[in-house]
């Protein structure tokens, strides 16, 4: 077997073993949009690399044709895939417009023109501007860089040097065999490389992602999206150390909606779930970043507030308390909800978070004992 043969075995089947890895990925990890893109991506890709093998050795203009729109196609999936997963805005004008643009230039170059030069400039630009775009696209905002990741844009900046170096290189062709050496060099080593290197770390990036989303699952409860009692006790040590090693109060309250068994009795379990999630979304949107909201089981619930005394936690809560009265549950217009709330201060002998919810349970006992819709902190019922 010739080295031509050779090569494009490899590519063809490295890109064809990367399309495989990345369908499995969508069928089992969510099949998330993002991923069957990618999918398509790189089966794209294997098209490409045919035609360009082709287009190099056999050299038909033709060829090179489609090379150059199946390069396109799998960058402006690559980088479609990519917005989609950072949930940057998108709007398929932005790539479809510059593609045609780009693929009747490509024909004028080799047609009335026929200049190579062009042939070899236009499409490693774009597919370059392109994957610069897929790059910046996946730069995390308010975090750092997962390792898959950094990875993944690592390969992606390659991926941009290896295709304006290609752009590079075509301004040396002067011939059909002049001067092409370079751009041959480029294409043969770096390119198969290169193209490896982001579909590997993309099926990274996807296991990473379905890694975190596992956590994820295993931490939050799946109805009202908050953490579960195994989250908010994870989350409750670290707060705990950290209210102690800075000196500062830490405020934890439970809270519950009151009536909820008649609810769930009277009028079933899709208006006791619509209950369960308004009061939990109204319960996240009343804390600050970097306090804590569980779910304790049933319908109570449990707040961590940090840096926070248990006289201002009520506080916070009389104003969620007023709120729930006038939480709406479509399709239930005679619902009327309303909670109680039972507030504990961290104090020095408590020693995990139970120290703390025994006595919130019992503030909350007495907020109920004394006839319900209001706020007992535990210095008071004690």
């Amino acid at each position: 077997m010739n080295a031509p043969a050779i090569l494009l075995s490899l590519l063809f089947g490295t890109a064809a073993v990367m399309t495989v890895a990345l369908t499995v990925a969508w069928l089992h990890f969510g099949r998330q949009r993002h991923v069957l893109t990618w999918t398509a991506s790189y089966a794209m890709g294997m098209v490409q690399w045919t035609a360009n093998a082709c287009g190099f050795f056999l050299k038909s203009p033709g060829w090179f044709i489609v090379t150059g729109v199946g390069l396109i196609i799998s960058g402006s999936l690559l980088a479609i895939g990519i917005r989609e997963r950072s949930g940057k805005p998108l709007r398929l004008a932005w790539f479809v417009v510059p593609a045609m643009l780009v693929i009747l230039a490509m024909a004028f170059a080799i047609g009335p023109v026929g200049s190579q030069i062009m042939q070899g400039l236009i499409i490693p630009t774009y597919v370059g501007g392109l994957l610069a775009v897929s790059a910046a696209s996946l730069w995390p905002k308010g975090r750092s860089f997962t390792p898959p990741e950094l990875v993944f844009f690592l390969a992606l900046l390659a991926f941009v040097i290896v295709q304006f170096a290609l752009a590079g290189s075509a301004m040396l062709i002067r011939g059909p065999e002049i001067g092409k050496d370079l751009y041959r060099l480029i294409f043969s080593i770096f390119m198969p490389t290169i193209y490896v290197a982001t579909a590997v770390t993309a099926v990274l990036v996807v296991a990473g992602d379905l890694a975190q989303q596992l956590r994820t699952q295993m931490r939050h409860d799946p109805l009202t999206q908050v953490l579960n009692r195994r989250g908010l006790d994870e989350a409750a040590g670290q707060a705990m150390a950290l209210a102690r090693r800075h000196g500062m109060p830490l405020a934890l309250v439970v809270c519950d909606l009151d009536g909820f068994k008649a609810l769930n009795d009277g009028h079933g379990h899709i208006a006791g779930d619509q209950a369960l999630k308004g009061f939990a979304q109204l319960l996240t949107s009343a804390v600050r970043r970097g306090d804590v909201v569980g779910r304790m089981g049933g319908d109570e619930f449990g707040l961590l507030l940090m840096n926070t005394s248990a006289a201002a936690a009520a506080e916070v809560m009389e104003r969620v308390r007023v709120e729930v009265g006038h939480l709406a549950l479509p399709g239930f217009p005679d619902v009327w909800l309303r909670a109680s709330f039972g507030v504990a201060e961290l104090v020095a002998a408590d020693a995990q978070l139970e120290d703390m919810v025994a006595r919130a349970d019992a503030a909350l006992y007495a907020a109920k004992k004394d006839g319900k819709d209001r706020i007992s902190i535990w210095q008071e019922a004690a």
